[in-house]
């Protein structure tokens, strides 16, 4: 394809188009143009559609028929041409003109279907809903700037610029879309035809036309004739699509033209350009060399500044820039876009500019439109050398990719001749040959591929993508190219398969409503140049997971899945099925099938036998003919013999949960979920070969020749078992998650991936095998590095260690510690004297390496940018390794040091670069040029490459934009002449020097975005990373790199390999991971024959000792519980008051524990209600929301039980009073008394259970306990406690039986029966392992159901259901996209909540039928009938008897009343999920505000504690906050106002009466620390971080004075008063003090009025050096209300104590000992009390000036805020995220 030049800068021109394909309908019945809306009928809706709200109108204006489409949802108002999906309009003309006019007031939506020559569909759509241009592969999408008439408002709106909804007087509208440059200019394809149009709501229609010509409404016709207009394919326009034009007037002063796109972004030559409006014949658009070029086209200025709205949106920005001077050897250069090339290599791109210091211009105030003449191809003349483009092209060749699944790892095929597989690798379909080694790629899916499929023969690939859009896919297997793009109609496909003959294809996936559907496609005549059609397609409840089409019937299918094996069949357009009757197998979950394979003498193909795997182990025979099970095999276990070999067993257990199957002439392949590949004979009497994995495997498919078989596993890795020699086969292996980052080690040709997954690996460049695999305990990997010449590897971690491993010995050289936080870079200098390092907090370290030993030399703090990112480009060094360069000490700015020394040399502000920039840009990468340049180059957010001089900082050139969004990663060429970047998930190379017009290539193939991209030291290859590894070959000349290469070839194609290839590899011996995880090439598994054994019942008994796991390591579920962090410590002494003699009482507690697990309890026929906050039980009637609060834990409640009924409560907490076990405390409900304390588990209690006779109660421990205890309700006398292999969850009796309970945990149900044998308790033991199609999953919760059912759940949203006669699971659905943490059922009907926020209600009526009744049984299945989304994680449920409603706690703190009936949830109890961070009365103490860290304002109704209002604000945290005090003689509800103070420095007013926010300062630049208001409430008071004091005017907003005495030390309390003053010698309305951190209180008179403020006095109290290492208590400072001119201090110092200090006298009057020191502090102002919080979780009441103090408990952790109300009744106090209500009783 021609590029453009000149102006054009990267568009091709539409004459380089080839001319359409014809499709087989004749053309010439289309031309000049055709009428589609009469061509078509419309008015008979017989070949066109119609939805929603469409009528045909008489317009008296426009004098003829018009449509009216309008309703509020697009996609349900909207007339669709043609009526069918499947049909074509088959219109080829070039052009489409659409009149219309869209509704005032509204939004409108059009969408266009074209086919490219390519035979794919792309979807083309304009909306004035769209805000920017948006493309993909398929779908182009543009924003419409609807314009509005000339002169009026709407017409300025439209031309500053916005699009949104039409003005009141939009203008009818001639559009003209030419088709073939829309897709030439954005997604380089052809253009063949129109397929279909969709013109949806609200817009009124004229008509809609094709053609080839270009119709002008400014041409009469005589003036056609007379200037042969006609010939340039100019006309004028037709009656039929014509405007009607009063006399006198313009057809441009009414109505709009819009042609898009604009000629001007094809202009060729500098005569074709923008200029002022012009006749429409105009004389001088002859000067074309070649051929005459038709007339400018004059627009209506609003037409042009839509047009040009609409460019600027959908192309890069060109900004004027401001540059340095810049050298005359540097010439102004232009980019344009590279021409197309195959698939996978290079895909077109907008507009690329390079800007030098004189780049000016504006647009003119009009747009030229010219025409062009379809036809042949037209030579043009051309200057030379303006379509010079570097070479070769293309540059690069994707080589390898690393990875494999990304979507599913099942999906791994043979080809037919038994020499290569095919896997899917994200969206990316890789056949690797088995003996070379080579890769061969399919591209062309923009999102991860789903599932493959075969025919027959191999010579047809069919493959499908996920996502809502999913796309099929049919593939030319031999030659790699795309035979047919086609509509799945599947929101997410997950299977296909293909017949033997490739003429039918069919999938299952789910529909947009989550229902389970099965599509046909006939695929015949797609070989043949044809398309794809649905055949049949049809919507079933059956779970359905895999299904295959009969080898001798391609209109037969067979399906399996949970409970049901279906036989399929397309006839007569409809797809039917019937059940296999599977008698006493009807429970069991499929996972697989096969037909069974070869020719049998005498036998009809469709007597052949059906081979059907299941979870449970059975293997079913199936017998197809007559629909029912022939004979069923159950696969069990090896046992062990006493010789040390394995044999086959029978009989009952759980049996081999099995993934998949394969069947063979002579044998049967499995895969299972035990991580073994075992072979078994036809008839399954024992193991022949068995390959162990380290994960389960999800796949086996046995080669056509019988010799292989290939397996994958969940883990991501693929090989084969080679059963001649018994070996096995590495393929490939993968990450499991994103690659964040790699480093290329020069010597030995290895490579090194660091991986969201928390491991790094080491791969060889020659073989691309995995060598080594690292892991840390506790600690993720962020950066890697290799020595440039040693074989050591350094490893940044994110707790902020820098560790150094030899490769060469495998262990571990050095542990650095320098930093403190996660590391973002870490490289070596190029001749490897030395290695840097730096963390997220600024922190820049040197090291010396020396005999492979490195130390430090330097370190400094704050010089890396925080707020920067991480990354390997984070720290660069030039390549004589004098230089360092990186982005700090802000974002803003590159620094340059002297590598060596670290002694600075350069700093470079980034953002002053462009002066006429709106928005400040900052540095996102840097890279060093080639040395003898001395250039660096840097990054920017704005998408910019800016290049200066490494030595002066100045601007050498600038290059913009390189990429849509931010450029990710970027690197140079040693030799200077290539610069590649990543970004936009592509991969650019460009011309460094920009020598030619065409400067860069793009390549596609990454479906996620690039992290890195950088060239292998020997500059042949590149290496980008993402979503998997991708090595390409660097093609670049041989003479242009350094050092030289030699040419590529097939025979020097390989990678060299590398020195010392003999060496085995090694592990580090450092990792958690001691070797690679097996099967490894080295060392591959062990393949022997073995056999099953039969699984009895275990006995534990009282004191049984099970091993635990070998470290505690908190399980992958929420469920399980985690104590929130505290550093307080519990108190060593506590004087609590005496019993009826206290002075405060606890009257309400405002806030639920989140963070407790089944921390809730409602008995709904009592009424009894009660949830855990912090360390105390809250009794609330529902009715009265009246509290009774239960005290006697001192940690935070893990979880409540109730007992049956009703009588009594148990709760569980941590450690008490230094105990060495947790602590259980029982509760008689009618008195509240607690009556007994339970001490056994170690660490934390997990769950806990009442029999249903009440008499046993059990309880089960955290993770790192992993004990399970049972107990007598009678005595509370342990009966017996046994520990378990692995984590436990959740526990359950059943109510059935009370002998009989369950647990889940990892990956297993355990099923215990209780014995009692006179006083002796034994418990029988099963365990029931989770069905193998889950996986590696945690059974995270739990239920009984009807009968003899039991429901649990998992961390990946499944249900399982078991039968707990048999302890088998007989299904399992897809319930949530989550981990399910709570489980109740009752009858009929099941609640699960889970961790995507949601509580779904079940109708599970038919599984009881189904366990029972078989597939006999007509039942529909599970039903989701309700669901409900809430604020947080669900923790905790409880529902009445009928599940009609319930009460459920969430993580956000937060207690919902459920009404399935009404559909309603309401907030019943609610609270703050983070710290509490201030606390305050109302003046009138009616309501009470506190603010948190997480960002909310929250109002609550003193009265019921219920939360009346709550601000929000998101990303920030409110620090401070303070109530608006009553003004003298006016108090109402418009005065109540609450100020807040924000991390960012911000402050809100906000309305409580008006719930609005009123007023917003920023009158700071740190963190605000803490705010009042001034007595009379016309000032606002507020202090920083950085120890500023603002006062501001909450009427002006403005800052009228700022006091920085206290200037570099945190303010931690503000307060003012309106004591007497007048007798200190000041002038002023009131006192106020300021207390900082650093132990300083100054206190000031001020008349605000009159901006007077004078400092009255300034207190330091002395203290001892600051301990190392330990938070200090807070500074803290209050006006004492009950005497004159004192205030109260208290705060670290020499002594712990409060000090009462007169202002008069100026001297400390009186000292109070506390017994710690203090964490909180306020004053009664009516009684001399004194409240004082501790960090000992004590609240003490201390009387004044003397009297015996009283300690109260309740809180769980530092007791950081107390505040008494205005009226000194009441105080407030808070704990981490919990509030206390007390009330003061007596004195």
């Amino acid at each position: 394809m021609a590029a453009a030049t000149g102006g054009n800068r990267g568009c091709p021109d539409v004459d380089s188009v080839p001319p359409p394909i014809p499709v087989p309908v004749p053309a010439a019945w289309q031309r000049p143009y055709l009428n589609i809306f009469k061509h078509f009928r419309v008015e008979e809706w017989k070949r066109s559609a119609k939805e929603g709200d469409v009528a045909a109108l008489t317009d008296t204006r426009l004098k003829g028929t018009i449509y009216r489409i309008r309703g509020s949802n697009p996609a349900s108002s909207y007339l669709q041409l043609p009526r069918a999906g499947t049909q074509s309009l088959g219109l080829t003309g070039r052009y489409l003109y659409l009149l219309f006019r869209p509704l005032p007031r509204k939004h409108f939506l059009v969408h266009l279907d074209v086919t490219t020559e390519e035979n794919q569909v792309v979807r083309i759509s304009f909306s004035s809903l769209f805000k920017e241009f948006k493309s993909t592969a398929t779908w182009l999408q543009f924003p419409f700037v609807c314009g509005a008439a000339k002169d009026s408002a709407g017409d300025s709106v439209s031309r500053r610029g916005a699009s949104g909804a039409a003005p009141a007087d939009v203008r009818w509208t001639c559009l003209v879309l030419d088709l073939p440059s829309i897709l030439s200019l954005y997604l380089n394809r052809r253009y063949n035809h129109l397929r279909a149009v969709k013109l949806c709501s609200n817009l009124l229609v004229k008509n809609l036309c094709t053609s080839d010509l270009v119709f002008d409404p400014g041409v009469t016709f005589s003036k056609a004739r007379h200037t042969d207009l006609a010939c340039r394919g100019i006309a004028p326009m037709p009656r039929e699509m014509a405007f009607p034009v009063p006399k006198g007037e313009k057809w441009h002063d009414l109505y709009d033209y819009i042609r898009f796109p604009s000629e001007r972004l094809k202009l060729l030559y500098n005569s074709i350009q923008r200029s002022c409006p012009s006749p429409a014949a105009g004389d001088g658009a002859s000067e074309e060399p070649v051929r005459p070029l038709p007339p400018p086209v004059t627009l209506t200025r609003a037409v042009c500044d839509r047009l040009s709205l609409i460019h600027h949106i959908t192309s890069p920005k060109a900004v004027p820039r401001r540059s340095p001077v810049i050298t005359k050897s540097i010439p102004e250069v232009h980019l344009t876009a590279p021409r197309a090339v195959p698939a996978g290599h290079l895909v077109p791109e907008e507009n690329q500019r390079l800007h030098s210091g004189g780049d000016t211009g504006q647009p003119p105030s009009a747009i030229h439109v010219y025409a062009h003449q379809r036809g042949g191809r037209t030579t043009r003349a051309v200057p030379a050398g303006s379509e010079e483009r570097f070479l070769p092209d293309p540059i690069l060749k994707l080589r390898t990719i690393i990875g494999f699944g990304g979507c599913s790892t099942k999906w791994a095929l043979w080809t037919q001749n038994n020499a290569a597989v095919v896997y899917p690798c994200h969206a990316v379909i890789v056949t690797l040959q088995l003996r070379t080694g080579e890769q061969r790629f399919f591209l062309g899916h923009t999102d991860k591929v789903s599932a493959l499929a075969f025919n027959g023969s191999s010579t047809v690939l069919a493959s499908a993508q996920a996502g809502p859009r999913s796309l099929g896919r049919l593939w030319d297997f031999r030659t790699g190219t795309c035979l047919s793009v086609f509509k799945t109609h599947v929101h997410s496909l997950w299977s296909l398969s293909f017949s033997r003959s490739g003429a039918v294809l069919c999938g299952v996936g789910r529909d947009g409503h989550g229902k389970t559907l099965v599509v046909v496609w006939n695929t015949a005549q797609v070989t043949r140049g044809g398309g794809v059609a649905v055949l049949a397609k049809a919507h079933t409840d059956m779970d359905i997971q895999a299904l295959k089409i009969a080898f001798f019937d391609e209109t037969r299918m067979v399906s399996c899945g949970r409970d049901n094996i279906r036989l399929w069949r397309v006839r007569g357009g409809a797809l039917h099925s019937c059940p296999v009757n599977l008698g006493e197998y009807h429970s069991l979950d499929f996972t697989d099938l096969a037909f069974e394979e070869g020719p049998v003498a005498e036998q009809e193909p469709e007597d052949r036998a059906l081979f059907v795997c299941s979870k449970s182990g059975h293997v079913l025979e199936v017998d197809y003919k007559n629909m029912s099970v022939r004979s069923a095999r159950r696969l069990l276990p090896a046992q062990p013999r006493e010789h040390g070999q394995e044999q086959a067993g029978s009989g009952s257990g759980p049996g081999i949960a099995i993934n998949s199957i394969s069947m063979s002439l002579t044998f049967c392949a499995t895969g299972s979920e035990d991580g073994y590949v075992r072979l078994w004979p036809l008839d399954f009497s024992a193991v022949v070969l068995e390959a162990e994995h380290e994960a389960p495997v999800s796949s086996v498919c046995i080669s056509p020749d019988s010799r292989k078989v290939l397996c994958s596993t969940a883990a991501g890795s693929l090989g084969y078992v080679d059963i001649q020699s018994r070996d096995y086969n590495t393929l490939m292996r993968s990450h499991k998650a994103a690659v964040l980052g790699f480093t290329v080690g020069g010597i030995r040709k290895q490579i090194a991936t660091v991986s969201q997954d928390s491991t790094i690996r080491v791969w060889d460049l020659v073989s691309m095998q995995q060598l080594y695999d690292f892991a840390a305990a506790e600690e993720a990997p962020c950066a890697v590095a290799f020595h440039p010449t040693w074989k050591i590897l350094a490893c940044g971690f994110d707790s902020g260690t820098v560790r150094t491993f030899s490769l060469a010995a495998s262990n571990l050289l050095l542990e650095h510690k320098q930093h403190r936080s996660a590391i973002t870079g870490l490289t070596f200098s190029p001749d490897g004297n030395f290695m840097f390092s730096s963390c997220l907090q600024g922190t820049l370290a040197l090291y010396k390496c020396v005999a492979q030993k490195s130390h430090v030399l330097r370190v400094l703090g704050n010089v890396v940018a925080r707020d920067a990112g991480s990354g390997w480009d984070a720290l660069v060094v030039s390549g004589d390794s004098h230089l360092l360069a990186f982005v700090g000490p802000s974002k803003y700015v590159v620094t340059v040091m002297e590598a060596c020394s670290l002694d600075e040399l350069l700093r470079v502000d980034i953002s002053i670069l462009d002066l006429h920039s709106t928005v400040l840009d900052s540095a996102v990468r840097v890279c060093f040029g080639p040395v003898p340049q001395g250039e660096l180059l840097v990054s920017t957010s704005s998408s910019k490459i800016l290049v200066l001089d490494a030595k002066t900082g100045r601007l050498v050139r600038e290059v913009s934009p390189m990429h849509k969004l931010t450029c990710s990663s970027f690197a140079l060429s040693r030799d200077g002449q290539y610069l590649l970047t990543a970004g936009d998930k592509v991969i650019k190379v460009w011309d460094y020097r920009m020598r030619f017009d065409i400067n860069f290539q793009v390549y596609i193939g990454h479906s996620e975005p690039v992290r890195q991209v950088a060239f292998t030291p020997d500059q042949q290859h590149v290496v980008s990373v993402g979503d998997a590894i991708f090595l390409w070959d660097f093609l670049a000349p041989v003479g242009a790199r350094s050092p030289p290469a030699r040419a590529h070839s097939p025979a020097s194609a390989r990678l060299p390999g590398p020195e010392g290839s003999s060496e085995k590899p090694k592990d580090v011996s450092e990792t958690l991971r001691q070797t690679v995880p097996l099967p490894l090439l080295s060392s591959p598994p062990c393949l022997d024959i073995s056999s099953a054994h039969q699984a009895g019942y275990q006995e534990a008994r009282k004191g049984t000792k099970t091993p635990k796991s070998q470290c505690s390591v908190r399980p992958d579920s929420y469920r399980h519980f985690t104590p929130r962090f505290k550093a307080s410590v519990l108190p060593q002494s506590c004087l609590s008051p005496p019993a009826g003699s206290e002075v405060l009482k606890l009257k309400a507690v405002i806030g639920y524990n989140g963070n407790g697990r089944g921390n809730m309890v409602w008995n709904p026929d009592t009424g009894f209600f009660a949830y855990s906050c912090g360390c105390v039980i809250v009794v609330e009637d529902l009715h009265s929301g009246s509290q009774n609060h239960w005290l006697g834990h001192a940690e935070e409640i893990s979880t409540l039980a109730l007992s049956h009924n009703a009588q009594v409560l148990a709760s569980a907490s941590g450690k008490k009073d230094g105990d060495s076990h947790c602590q259980i405390c029982i509760w008689s409900i009618p008195d509240g008394a607690c009556t007994a304390e339970l001490f056994h588990h170690e660490t934390q209690v997990q769950a806990m259970a009442f029999s249903g006779d009440d008499k046993f109660l059990v309880t089960i421990g955290d993770y790192s306990d992993q004990t399970i205890a049972l107990w007598s309700t009678y005595t509370y006398q342990l009966l017996l406690s046994t520990c378990v292999s692995e984590p436990v969850h959740d526990v359950a009796f059943s109510p059935v039986s009370h002998q009989d309970l369950a647990c889940v945990g990892r990956g297993a149900v355990v099923f215990w029966l209780l014995e009692q044998q006179g006083a002796a308790v034994n418990l029988k033991v099963h365990q029931a392992p989770a069905p193998d199609v889950l996986g590696l999953v945690e059974l995270t919760s739990l239920c009984y159901g009807a009968d003899t059912l039991l429901y649990s759940g998992t961390n990946s949203g499944q249900i399982c259901v078991w039968d707990t006669e048999t302890n088998c699971c007989f299904m399992t659905w897809e319930a949530d996209e989550g981990e399910i943490g709570v489980l109740l059922c009752r009858h009929d009907r099941l609640v699960s909540g889970s961790n995507t926020k949601r509580i779904r209600l079940w109708a599970v009526g038919s599984v009881q039928e189904l366990r029972l009744k078989g597939p006999d049984a007509r039942s529909s299945s599970v039903l989701l009938e309700h669901e409900i989304t809430l604020d947080g994680t669900i923790v905790s449920a409880a529902f009445d008897d009928s599940l009609e409603m319930g009460i459920v706690g969430t993580t956000a703190g937060t207690l919902w009343y459920i009404n399935w009936l009404e559909s309603t949830s309401i907030r019943l109890i609610s609270g703050h999920k983070s710290k509490v961070t201030e606390v305050c009365f109302s003046p009138d103490e009616t309501h009470c505000a506190t603010c948190g860290e997480d960002g909310s304002v929250r109002v609550w109704a003193l009265s019921s504690t219920e939360l009346v209002v709550q601000f929000q604000v998101l990303n920030q945290s409110c620090q401070c906050l303070a109530w608006k005090p009553r003004p003298v003689g006016l108090w109402g509800a418009e005065s109540q106002h609450v100020v807040a103070g924000y991390s960012d420095g911000t402050i809100r007013v906000f309305s409580v009466s008006r719930t609005e926010m009123e007023l917003k300062m920023h009158p700071h630049s740190a963190a605000l620390t803490a705010i009042t208001y001034s007595t009379d409430g016309e000032m606002i008071l507020s202090g920083g971080k950085d120890g500023l004091v603002a006062v501001s005017s909450p009427r002006t907003g403005m800052t009228i004075h700022v006091v920085a005495d206290h200037k570099g030390s945190p303010i931690t309390v503000l307060q003012c008063t309106r004591k007497q003053y007048h007798d200190f010698g000041v002038e002023g309305g009131e006192l106020w003090l300021a207390t900082s951190s650093d132990r300083r209180v100054s206190v000031w008179a001020s008349d605000w009025l009159q901006d007077k403020c004078e400092l009255l006095d300034w207190l330091s109290f002395p203290a001892p050096a600051d301990p190392e290492g330990l938070d200090l208590p807070p500074s803290l400072a209050a006006f004492c209300p009950w005497e004159q001119d004192v205030l109260v201090y208290v705060g670290f110092g020499m002594q712990e104590e409060a000090l009462f200090y007169n202002l008069r006298k100026k001297q400390v009057v009186r000292r109070v000992s506390l017994p710690a020191f203090a964490t909180s502090l306020s004053l009664s102002p009516a009684a001399p009390f004194m409240a004082l919080g501790f960090h000992a979780r004590l609240l003490r009441l201390q009387p004044c000036p003397a009297g015996d103090p009283q300690d109260y408990a309740g809180h769980d952790d530092t007791v950081h805020l107390c505040r008494f109300a205005p009226s000194g009744r009441r105080l407030l106090t808070a704990s981490h995220s919990a509030v206390l209500v007390w009330e003061l009783t007596g004195g």
